[in-house]
């Protein structure tokens, strides 16, 4: 059983920056990212790795967004800048491990 624990989410002005951090619970994970879903839409993937060092995009938040993950494989960061009032949701930190495992959420909001 894998457990995710984020933080980071806030509110911030448009043009602003804010970091997510996501922690999982036990060994390392290969697939590990965020996904976000705003109200009234369905979730949808943000950024993640598919593999040990692959990266997917979603192509709305290419150049805007940096996703990191720690040297122990098991924290992936978010890094959030040029926001736009369009990225308020709630994300999702994402993992699979044989299973798929979701984090609780953390609120974004972009005010304009």
């Amino acid at each position: 059983q894998v457990q995710l624990v984020e933080s980071g989410g806030g509110l911030v002005q448009t043009g602003g920056s804010l970091r997510l951090s996501c922690a999982a619970s036990g060994s390392s994970i290969n697939i590990m990212g965020w996904y976000r879903q705003a109200p009234g839409k369905q979730r949808e993937l943000v950024a993640k790795f598919i593999s040990s060092s692959r990266i997917l995009y979603a192509d709305s938040v290419k150049g805007r967004f940096t996703i990191s993950r720690g040297n122990a494989k098991n924290t992936v960061y978010l890094q959030m800048s040029s926001l736009k009032p369009e990225d308020t949701a709630v994300y999702y930190c994402h993992a699979f491990l044989g299973s798929e495992y979701w984090g609780q959420g953390t609120q974004v909001t972009v005010s304009s």
